[in-house]
C-alpha cells in the first residue's frame, strides 16, 4: 500500500511538449511482467503457435491504429511510426531468434524475452541519441507482444471518462496516437526522452508531456491532484492552494503568448539594432512541410535523409529520393533546403547496407565515413539531390566530417557526378553551395582551414557537445555534466564561428541548443547567421530574437567567455534574460 503523498511533491524529468496541464491523475498499470519457465518436448509446437498468431494479432491492431489514426489530419504525418511498427514485427532477428529460444524448450514470453534483451543491447550501444531511442520502438513492440501472450486486451483510452493527467511506465506511439486531447490533459512517464517517436507525437498533439521520471509510477496514486509543465520537466504532485494559484497563472500567461507567437510568422527575425538571422526547420519526411509552412520557417536548415533508407529491406533507388527531394524543394521554394547526406552507422536499418556491428558505433563506420565507403550509393543520392535542385533552392551538407581531407574526397566524388549528368544531358543547378556539419572536435580545431573548403557550416551541438564533453546525456550516471554552455563549448562555438566569419561564409547551428529562447542572445553574440530547429520552436525564438540587440550579445559572450564553470555560464545567462525580458523569462528553469 502507498503512503500519502507529501503537498507539493517536486518531481523533475525532460519536458518534452511545452505547455502547463492540470488535474488528477490516471495511474496507467502498463507494465505485463513476463514470465518464464521450462517446457517439454510436445509442447513446443504449441509454443510457437502462440509466438506466431500473437505476431499476426499485434499487425492486426497497429493496422486498426492505422486505419483509425488517417482520419486525424494532424496525425497523418506520422503514419510512418506504425509503418516502422510494422516492419520491427517482421524483424528477422525478432522473429528467428525467439523461435530459436522456444526450440531450446522455453515458453514463448521467457523467449520473447531474451530475444528483447539482446536488441536492447543492441541499441544502448549506439551513442547517438536520436538513433538510440529508437530502442523504443522496440519496447513498445515487445510489451504489446507480451501483453497478447499474457491474453491483455489492447489498451484503448476510452475508460478515461474525465479530464485526466496520464501517468504510464512508458506510451507507445500508437498509444499516444490514440489520446484523445478532450480527456488527457498531459501526461507523464516513467521512461522516454527528447527525440522518441512519442515525444514528437505529443508535440504535435499539443499535449504537455514530461517524460523519463523514472518512478513515477511508484510514487503516483490514482486521482490525486498535480501538475504538468512540459517547458520546464517540472511535475508537482499533490499541490497546495498557493502553488495551484501559481501554476494557473503561468497556465493561462503561457496560453496567451501561445496565441500571441503565429503572429510573428511572417515577420523576419531582425534583431532591435537590425542584425537579420534566418530560422529555419529541421525535418525528416516531406509530410512536416505543412507544419515548418504553418509556425513560418525559412526553409529547412536540416533534412535528415536517411529517414528514406529506415527499417526497408533494399535503400531506396534514384528515383524514389528524386522524387521526395523534388517535392521538399518545391513545397518550400524559394526558401533553402539544407540536404544532409545519408547519416546512418551503428544499427541496421536496411539490410542491403549490411552495416557491420562495432564496438563503439558513433566513432566507427557511420555517416560520411560509411559513404566514402559505399562510393555507389553515396553517388546515386548525390545524383538524385542534383536531378531534383532544379526544383528549388537545394543545399548539400555532408555529416561528421573531422578534416579537410574528407571534405576534398566528397567534393571531388560530387564533381565526378555532376560531370555524369552533364555528360548525359541531365539538367541540374550548377551552383549548389555546399556545406559541412561541425559536430567533432577535429573539425572545430581545422574550422578555418575547412571554411576555405565549403560555402558554409552548420554546427551539430548535440554530438558536438559529447564528443567534447566526453559525456553521453543518455547516461543517467553522467547526464549532469552534459551542460550544453560549458566553457570547453562556448569556445569551440566561438571558434568555429569566428573561423567562418573570417572565411566570409554563413554558419548556423541544427541542433537543439537553436531551439532553446534562453541562448538566443548568446548565440547572437556569435554571429550565427541561422538557426535551424523543430519547426514549432520558430515563432517562440522568433519572438524572443525580435527584441533582442546583437550589440548586447556580443557584450555577454565577452563576459561569458571569463568564467570558468558551466553552472557559472548558465547562471549568468539566466540573470540576463531575466533582466532583459522578464515578461518572457520570469518563470524560466535555472
Amino acid at each position: 500500500m502507498k503512503t500519502e503523498i507529501s503537498q507539493d511533491t517536486y518531481l523533475v524529468g525532460i519536458g518534452v511538449s511545452p505547455g502547463i496541464a492540470i488535474g488528477e491523475v490516471y495511474l496507467l498499470n502498463k507494465q505485463t511482467r513476463a514470465l518464464e519457465w521450462e517446457i517439454e518436448d510436445y509442447e513446443v509446437e504449441g509454443e510457437l503457435q502462440r509466438f506466431s498468431l500473437a505476431l499476426e494479432q499485434a499487425k492486426a491492431q497497429l493496422r486498426q491504429v492505422k486505419k483509425d489514426v488517417s482520419s486525424k489530419p494532424h496525425l497523418r504525418e506520422h503514419l510512418y511510426i506504425l509503418d516502422t511498427h510494422l516492419l520491427i514485427l517482421e524483424d528477422e532477428m525478432l522473429v528467428q531468434q525467439t523461435v530459436a529460444q522456444i526450440k531450446k524448450r522455453m515458453n514463448a514470453e521467457g523467449a520473447l524475452k531474451r530475444t528483447l534483451t539482446i536488441l536492447r543491447q543492441m541499441f544502448d550501444s549506439i551513442e547517438d541519441e536520436y538513433l538510440r531511442e529508437r530502442r523504443s520502438d522496440v519496447d513498445a513492440i515487445g510489451d504489446r507482444l507480451q501483453r497478447i501472450l499474457a491474453g491483455e486486451y489492447d489498451r484503448t483510452f476510452g475508460e478515461i471518462g474525465q479530464k485526466s493527467l496520464l501517468v504510464a511506465h512508458d506510451l507507445s506511439p500508437a498509444d499516444t496516437m490514440q489520446l484523445d486531447k478532450g480527456n488527457i490533459l498531459g501526461f507523464i512517464t516513467d521512461c522516454g526522452g527528447r527525440t522518441s517517436h512519442t515525444a514528437i507525437l505529443a508535440r504535435s498533439l499539443e499535449i504537455p508531456a514530461v517524460v523519463g521520471l523514472e518512478t513515477v509510477t511508484t510514487v503516483a496514486q490514482n486521482r490525486i491532484p498535480a501538475i504538468i509543465d512540459g517547458t520546464t520537466g517540472v511535475v508537482i504532485l499533490n499541490p497546495s492552494e498557493e502553488t495551484f494559484r501559481e501554476y494557473l497563472k503561468r497556465k493561462q500567461a503561457f496560453e496567451y503568448q501561445e496565441k500571441g507567437l503565429l503572429s510573428y510568422r511572417d515577420l523576419p527575425a531582425k534583431t532591435r539594432d537590425q542584425f537579420t538571422v534566418a530560422l529555419r526547420g529541421n525535418l525528416e519526411t516531406v509530410s512536416e512541410v505543412e507544419s515548418a509552412l504553418k509556425y513560418g520557417a525559412e526553409g529547412i536548415g536540416l533534412y535528415r535523409t536517411e529517414f528514406l533508407y529506415m527499417n526497408r529491406e533494399q535503400p531506396p533507388d534514384e528515383e524514389e529520393q528524386i522524387a521526395a527531394y523534388r517535392e521538399m524543394l518545391e513545397a518550400m521554394d524559394p526558401h533553402p533546403v539544407t540536404i544532409r547526406t545519408l547519416d546512418l552507422g551503428g544499427d541496421k536499418f536496411v539490410t542491403d547496407l549490411c552495416l557491420e556491428d562495432e564496438d563503439n558505433p558513433a566513432m566507427g563506420l557511420r555517416a560520411i565515413r560509411f559513404s566514402l565507403r559505399e562510393i555507389n550509393l553515396f553517388k546515386i543520392q548525390l545524383r538524385a539531390i542534383l536531378r531534383a535542385s532544379v526544383a528549388g533552392r537545394a543545399r548539400i551538407m555532408f555529416p561528421m566530417i573531422s578534416g579537410v581531407g574528407e571534405i576534398r574526397a566528397c567534393k571531388r566524388i560530387f564533381r565526378d557526378v555532376q560531370n555524369d549528368l552533364r555528360r548525359d544531358g541531365i539538367p541540374f543547378a550548377e551552383s549548389i553551395p555546399i556545406g559541412v556539419m561541425i559536430e567533432t572536435p577535429s573539425a572545430v580545431f581545422v574550422a578555418p582551414l575547412l571554411a576555405t573548403e565549403v560555402d558554409f557550416f552548420s554546427i551539430g551541438t548535440n554530438d558536438l557537445i559529447q564528443y567534447c564533453l566526453a559525456v553521453d546525456r543518455g547516461n543517467e550516471h553522467v547526464a549532469y555534466l552534459y551542460e550544453p554552455m560549458h566553457p570547453a563549448i562556448l569556445r569551440a562555438l566561438k571558434a568555429t564561428c569566428d573561423a567562418a566569419r573570417d572565411a566570409g561564409i554563413d554558419v548556423s547551428i541544427c541542433g537543439e541548443m537553436a531551439a532553446e529562447p534562453q541562448y538566443a542572445l548568446v548565440l547572437l553574440g556569435l554571429g550565427l547567421t541561422e538557426l535551424s530547429m523543430n519547426s514549432s520552436y520558430v515563432p517562440r525564438v522568433k519572438q524572443v530574437v525580435r527584441q533582442l540587440m546583437k550589440s548586447d550579445g556580443e557584450v555577454l559572450l565577452t563576459k561569458l567567455m571569463t568564467l570558468s564553470t558551466g553552472k557559472e555560464v548558465a547562471a549568468c545567462i539566466d540573470k540576463e534574460m531575466r533582466t532583459l525580458l522578464p515578461d518572457i523569462f520570469a518563470h524560466a528553469p535555472i
